[in-house]
């Protein structure tokens, strides 16, 4: 493997895929449809509970909810243990919330509407807050760890980077896919930096080890060694982890389908990352002596 001898084409594809992102991000903006699909739970909108009555088809009550309200992405819930329905949409005015009755008592007769109420802009500005507070937080201290596990601050900067970098591609699926932008994506970014970063260290710790077994090697071999070595274990992890998700895509309703579809990326970035972005970072920030 010859990964830092091509570090740059693998900067280049990064840099790539994130502006054509930032790109789509801001003709979607201008286009008035928001840079990011924000779901009611960042924006504040309208809560429903739903007594459906008996059973029911999730996917045509989904699709009646979409034609009815002209929203693309409507959050539904189903609350075990019961025939109801929590229904979250951006903000429906009087009209809008009597024709969405109507269609309801057309499609699902036994179907009543239990309780409407409007979700706090205030309340939706905080969860924003906190999304962002965990994430640094939890950069901060993953920087804190690598660095004092590594001895030097440059593993410890490189990881975060290569983190930074899967965070800025999930950011850009859910841009480019319309993927709606609720409470999951912070279980998302979260669970993607927790994963990233687990197959970072496996390959820092071998690159470790290997300066005592192979102490002849340049710095640039030993990594590209490691890199080899670790290889094999970095795909079977991402792949018997995407067959997992991959199944929960396939076989879920479509609020579960918002949480695999962008997990399966960040799978797919985070080892991604893990082999060609966080050592080569790491390779390239280190002082020029240090690097001989």
């Amino acid at each position: 493997m010859k990964v830092i001898e091509n570090r740059n084409r693998f900067f280049s594809v990064s840099l790539v895929i994130i502006l054509v992102g930032f790109a789509v991000m801001i003709f979607n903006a201008q286009a008035g449809r928001g840079m990011l699909n924000w779901d009611v739970d960042f924006t504040g909108g309208t809560s429903m509970e739903i007594d459906m009555g008996g059973e029911y088809d999730y996917d045509g009550l989904y699709t009646m909810i979409q034609s009815t309200t002209g929203q693309s992405g409507p959050q539904i819930q189903r609350i075990i243990g019961t025939n109801s329905v929590a229904v979250k949409l951006q903000s429906l005015d009087g009209d809008m919330r009597m024709n969405f009755a109507q269609a309801l008592q057309v499609q699902y007769p036994a179907a009543e509407i239990i309780s409407v109420a409007d979700v706090s802009g205030t309340v939706s500005k905080e969860m924003q807050k906190t999304a962002i507070q965990a994430t640094v937080i939890a950069c901060l201290v993953m920087l804190v760890y690598i660095s004092v596990r590594f001895r030097g601050l440059y593993a410890g900067g490189s990881a975060i980077i290569a983190l930074i970098h899967d965070i800025l591609v999930v950011t850009v699926a859910y841009a480019i896919l319309r993927i709606p932008v609720n409470n999951t994506f912070i279980a998302v970014v979260l669970t993607i930096l927790g994963y990233s970063i687990n197959a970072t260290i496996v390959i820092f710790d071998r690159i470790r080890e290997n300066k005592e077994l192979l102490p002849e090697l340049s710095l640039k071999d030993r990594i590209n060694k490691s890199l080899a070595q670790t290889l094999a274990r970095s795909i079977n992890t991402s792949v018997t982890t995407l067959l997992a998700v991959g199944a929960i895509y396939a076989f879920g309703v479509q609020s579960i389908k918002e949480f695999a579809l962008p997990m399966m990326i960040g799978i797919i970035v985070g080892a991604y990352s893990s082999v060609c972005i966080s050592a080569s970072v790491w390779y390239s920030i280190l002082p020029k002596k240090e690097r001989e």
